[in-house]
Order: C-alpha cells, then sequence, then structure tokens
C-alpha cells in the first residue's frame, strides 16, 4: 500500500529520504545542498518548504517537494510543486495524481490558491489539471514552462 509522508515524519531516516530525492535529482557535486534544504524543512505541514517520500511497504519509490522557488526567474509566483519521481515499476498506478492532490490538499491549508512548476515535458500536466500559464527562465538563461494547478482539484 502506498504512502506519502513528510520526511520529517517518514518511517525513513530524514537521511534516507534526503539520500533518495538526491539521487533522483542532484549530481554528485550538490548532496549538501539537498542534504541540508531537507533538513532544514517544515517539521509541520504549515511552512515551505516541505519535502515527501512516496513509500510502498518499506521500500521509497517516490519523492516531491513543495518550495518556494524552482530555480527560475518568477519569484513572485508560489509555492512551487518540484522534484516528481515515481519508479518506473511503480508508474501507470495513477500516483502521480495521488501526489498532486495531496500537495494540493497541503497547499490549501497553508492558504494559498494555486501551486506553480517548471517543466520542459508537454501533454503530462495537463492531464492533472495543470494549466500553462507563461515561459520563465532558468539561470541558464533558457526559458522553461510554468504551470499552475489551483488547489481546488484536492
Amino acid at each position: 500500500m502506498y504512502q506519502i509522508y513528510n520526511v520529517n515524519n517518514s518511517p525513513k531516516s530524514v537521511i534516507e529520504c534526503a539520500k533518495y530525492i538526491h539521487s533522483k535529482w542532484g549530481s554528485q557535486e550538490n548532496y549538501s545542498y539537498f542534504e541540508n534544504a531537507i533538513l532544514n524543512s517544515g517539521k509541520t505541514e504549515d511552512s515551505i518548504p516541505q519535502f515527501y517520500v512516496l513509500v510502498n511497504g518499506d521500500e521509497i519509490v517516490g519523492c516531491f517537494g513543495l518550495i518556494i522557488n524552482d530555480f527560475v526567474s518568477r519569484h513572485d509566483l508560489y509555492p512551487w510543486f518540484s522534484s516528481l519521481f515515481i519508479e518506473p515499476e511503480h508508474r501507470g498506478n495513477r500516483l502521480s495524481k495521488t501526489m498532486f492532490d495531496y500537495a494540493s490538499k497541503v497547499v490549501k491549508s497553508m492558504g494559498y490558491s494555486c501551486m506553480y512548476l517548471t517543466t520542459d515535458h508537454t501533454s503530462f500536466y495537463e492531464k492533472f489539471g495543470w494549466v500553462r500559464i507563461e515561459d520563465a527562465y532558468e539561470l541558464s538563461g533558457e526559458a522553461t514552462r510554468v504551470y499552475c494547478r489551483a488547489v481546488a482539484h484536492a
């Protein structure tokens, strides 16, 4: 059975969660960045940043985060849904929707009406109520798609 846990309340240690998230989104040079961000994330679901793991049985099989900015130029938009990952063998079970809905409930409880994400993917997020609103710019200067999902979907 799949369960979503805040890394601070997970049956896995926070360090194990940080290592998992870093293994999906980090590089050899930036483990300490991920670890420090996750260790200093909110202990309760009333502030940002938050990091989550998806657990099936005794195994972490996915992750996502809610953060202030996802390294894009639109600092006026937040919170950002980030770092979505589901292990390939668990895909196809609508777990993305489960994670989006969970994040929406958290964001709504914080008083926000929308959450954002940035991606280069097309036609995936739209299936789950995300609407492309514009482009923003990454640190590299490259344009990236910005999507919004109203938390009413929760």
